[in-house]
C-alpha cells in the first residue's frame, strides 16, 4: 500500500497544479484534459478513458463504463466539476474500485474554492 501511496500523494500534486491554475467553474473535460497534461509533465504512466466490463456469471458484459484515469494500474481518478459531491459519485468510485481490483480511488471535485474539500480517497479493502 506504500506504493499507492505514494502515487496518490503525486496524482494529488498534479490535481493542486490544475487547479491552481484553471480555478473552478469549467467543464469536466476541460479539467480532464489539463490533468493528462500536468500528468504527462511529471512523467506519470496513466491511460484515460479505459473501458471498464462488468463480470456476472461468467459472461462479460460491455456496459460503456469508463474510468477517466487509471495511474499505473493501480489509483484510479474520477474528475468531476459540480456543485456538491453526492453519495451516487462516491459509489461510483467504489463499484470502479471493486470492478477493477485496484485498491485505490480518488474522487475530485474541481469545482471547489479551495481543492482539499474537493478530494475524496478510498482505499478497497479484500472484504469489499
Amino acid at each position: 500500500m506504500l506504493e499507492e501511496s505514494a502515487l496518490t500523494e503525486q496524482v494529488i500534486g498534479a490535481v493542486i497544479e490544475v487547479h491552481r491554475h484553471l480555478g473552478p467553474g469549467l467543464l469536466e473535460s476541460a479539467y480532464q484534459k489539463c490533468l493528462a497534461r500536468e500528468l504527462r509533465l511529471r512523467d506519470m504512466e496513466f491511460q484515460t478513458e479505459v473501458a471498464l466490463p462488468v463480470e456476472y456469471k461468467d459472461m462479460r458484459l460491455e456496459t460503456g463504463f469508463r474510468l477517466d484515469f487509471l495511474v499505473a494500474r493501480k489509483v484510479i481518478i474520477e474528475v468531476k466539476s459540480v456543485e456538491s459531491v453526492g453519495p451516487v459519485h462516491e459509489a461510483q468510485l467504489l463499484t470502479y474500485l471493486r470492478l477493477s481490483g485496484c485498491p485505490v480511488g480518488l474522487l475530485i471535485n474541481f469545482n471547489v474554492p479551495v481543492l482539499k474539500n474537493g478530494i475524496i480517497r478510498r482505499v478497497m479493502t479484500r472484504n469489499q
